[in-house]
């Protein structure tokens, strides 16, 4: 059973994530900072259905100084890492002439700082153990401006750069990096927005609807599998069409 890390595995889009991946023959291994009724769910469910199949270890990954112990005693519980899957992430609205520094701070420690710090340890691993996977999640705000989302969209675009850089300096050794970039999801987040500005997002989509968790976890789930071997240094959007 392959192991694979998904951070910010507790809810949303990282949840799904687990969820799929748990279900597919995987080994999951949940980072969040909490567990959560949610995930106790999810955590139950696979284990009635595949055995083993996902575990969750509470980490704040903003305690960026201590990821390399975490990721050392990962190896030394689950054993081989072959798959990280970078989810966690935040996002504060608002313009940037209004936002307080440490909210921009937070949000580049989070978003930029941690998850390339936890792929800078888990390759070292990957390069021993003879190559592995990489998915970092963007955003097509990565690409395309949204009013009030310029810091999150910064972020996010900068992990869409380390993804395509670091795929020239691992790919000798077999390792595929690669990240997927969601639009508006189905989520608790999407919950939250107007039926007017909902219906906005889904007429502006080619497919007249959002995208789902579920569609975001098949990407990620076919960029860690076999089939996308040759694969690697790009980005899969999924977003039923609103960058079309």
């Amino acid at each position: 059973m392959r192991n694979v890390i998904v951070t910010g595995g507790s809810r949303g889009l990282g949840l799904a994530i687990a969820r799929r991946l748990s279900s597919t023959g995987y080994r999951v291994i949940a980072i969040a900072r909490k567990q959560n009724p949610e995930l106790t769910t999810a955590m139950q469910d696979a284990e009635g259905s595949n055995p083993g199949s996902f575990h969750f270890v509470p980490f704040d990954l903003a305690e960026t100084d201590n990821i390399s112990c975490l990721v050392r005693q990962l190896r030394k519980d689950y054993g081989v890492i072959y798959g990280l899957v970078n989810n966690a992430g935040i996002s504060f609205e608002g313009l940037l002439a209004l936002m307080p520094a440490h909210q921009i701070e937070q949000l580049v420690r989070i978003n930029v700082v941690s998850p390339i710090v936890l792929t800078k340890h888990v390759i070292r691993l990957m390069m021993a153990d003879g190559g592995g996977r990489i998915v970092n999640l963007a955003s097509i705000a990565a690409f395309t401006g949204y009013s009030g989302l310029s810091v999150y969209g910064a972020t996010k675009a900068s992990m869409i750069g380390f993804s395509r850089s670091l795929a020239r300096e691992i790919g000798r050794v077999g390792i595929n990096i690669n990240s997927v970039a969601p639009g508006f999801i189905e989520t608790d987040m999407t919950k939250t927005l107007s039926d007017d500005m909902r219906q906005q997002v889904e007429r502006r989509s080619a497919l007249r609807r959002l995208a789902e968790g579920k569609d975001v976890a098949n990407a990620v789930e076919f960029l860690l599998g076999d089939n996308a071997r040759n694969i690697t240094g790009t980005v899969i959007t999924v977003d039923a069409g609103s960058t079309a």
